[in-house]
């Protein structure tokens, strides 16, 4: 039996550098986290609401009818990140994490804004699903870009034995987006009368969506470039075209692998976006209630995602997510749906709750996985390009495939979906090679030459020590 120090794998002194001894700045972690945050928040409240405002915008012959053309909508978004991600993700890599976070996020607000501010198509007519097609494809852009450019700035400016449970914190700021959009969704449709609602109470989340998106603006605008990136481009200067080729052909197993780490989002977009109107079309369930009941769920998993994390760094990576929470997915997916055919809020409680605790397993730890399969100089190009492709075809399209299956007459093959996309991705996890190390490593990659060798270079030319450009002494 392996020692842990055997199962961690025994650093090389040589691989050590100043990288381990930078001070980290607890703006940088804020800046990351909460512009995630925003992000996040944006994106989900549009799948939160869509059964309020899709006869508004998308008027139809049946609420239903305008409920997937809202959903389809929605999707445009999910097209469009796969894009964004493999066009611009090389650019992080080239020219930065930072600029292209605060790129995303302003983007992300903006789109937030647009939608918040769109009159009905009694107004103003076409105009309304264009100017929402409009914002979806400005949404889609950004998200392209967030998640990998994100799980690196958070990964790489984290302490050398804290890289778990500070790359868990990208998927604890995306659990209380969810959170807070489903808490802002169940507010307002408790709040206000049905037609208020439908007139105007629904755009109040947006608008303040777009309002938060400012205050993530300023707060990435002050943070620091991450160190490895820095010290990698100062001897890697590429191309972000020669990124991607470089990335195609010396890391296809890594992408592969990023991308079955991706693949569990099917279950996440539906658990987050679609659960309570899956609850509402099979069951009859009251929306607002079942939003609350998503609120409740989802404070499990900000909580399981940074203690998960956390694990990581003391048990391993591939021990927590890849064995027990797809495991714990396949297992209970489909007698959870089974389940909430019974009456009562606390069903539904129970059935939301157990979801989020199988899905919290999974997102602690994936983003420090992804993120210590490649090297800073194609870290997010290799995170961009297996998740958002990922995401696009499984993310984006999950709340409109359950829709067509609940359509069908056949709800349970929601579960059977997301099992099967779930399985396939377990048999992938077995390769996967275990990245934790409770040693002091001074690469978020096992191995980084660049960065080492920039690291040196830096070392000369600051004899008072490395600070990375623009931070604050």
């Amino acid at each position: 039996m392996k020692t842990s120090k055997e199962a961690f794998g025994s650093p090389d002194p040589s691989e050590h550098s100043e990288v381990s001894e930078r001070p980290h700045r607890p703006v940088n972690m804020v800046a990351g986290t909460i512009g995630h945050f925003v992000e996040w928040y944006d994106w989900y409240i549009y799948g939160l609401l869509a059964a309020v405002f899709s006869t508004q915008i998308f008027p139809s012959e049946s609420p239903f009818a305008s409920l997937v053309a809202a959903l389809l909508t929605y999707a445009v978004g999910f097209v469009v990140r796969p894009i964004s991600g493999i066009i611009i993700s090389p650019l992080a890599d080239r020219f930065g994490r930072r600029l292209i976070l605060t790129l995303s996020i302003s983007g992300m607000a903006l789109g937030a804004l647009i939608i918040g501010l769109t009159p009905p198509f009694a107004t103003i007519g076409f105009a309304a699903p264009v100017l929402f097609l409009v914002a979806r494809i400005l949404q889609g852009i950004s998200a392209g870009t967030e998640q990998q450019s994100a799980i690196a700035f958070m990964v790489e400016h984290a302490p050398a034995n804290r890289r778990g449970l500070f790359g868990s914190f990208s998927n604890m700021a995306s659990g209380l987006a969810t959170l807070a959009a489903t808490g802002g969704a169940a507010m307002v449709t408790s709040s206000f009368a049905p037609d208020d609602l439908a007139a105007w109470g629904w755009r109040i989340p947006f608008l303040v969506g777009g309002v938060l998106g400012v205050v993530g603006l300023i707060l990435r605008a002050r943070a620091d470039e991450t160190p490895e990136f820095e010290a990698s481009a100062l001897v890697d200067q590429k191309s972000a075209w020669a990124r991607l080729m470089d990335l195609l052909r010396e890391h296809p197993k890594a992408l592969l692998q990023a991308a079955a780490l991706s693949a569990p989002a099917v279950a996440y977009y539906t658990w987050a976006t679609f659960l309570p109107t899956y609850a509402k079309l099979t069951t009859g369930r009251d929306l607002s209630s079942t939003l609350a009941g998503s609120v409740i769920g989802l404070a499990l998993l900000v909580v399981i995602v940074p203690v998960c994390g956390a694990l990581s760094d003391r048990l391993g990576r591939r021990k927590i997510f890849p064995i027990i929470g797809a495991i714990g997915m396949i297992v209970l997916f489909y007698p959870l749906l089974l389940l909430l055919n019974q009456p009562g809020f606390g069903v539904y409680v129970l059935v939301s709750a157990s979801g989020w605790v199988v899905l919290g397993i999974w997102q602690a730890v994936y983003p420090t996985i992804q993120a210590e399969l490649f090297p800073a100089s194609v870290r997010v190009s290799g995170i961009g390009f297996a998740h958002q492709i990922v995401i696009a075809v499984f993310g984006g399209t999950a709340p409109l495939i359950a829709a067509a299956f609940v359509g069908a007459g056949q709800p349970m093959y929601v579960a059977v979906y997301m099992i099967a996309i779930v399985a396939l991705s377990l048999i992938v996890y077995f390769t996967l090679p275990e990245t934790g190390s409770r040693a002091g490593r001074a690469t978020v990659a096992p191995a980084d030459p660049e960065v080492l060798e920039g690291e040196h270079l830096l070392s000369e030319t600051a004899p008072g020590g490395i600070q990375a450009k623009g931070s604050k002494p």
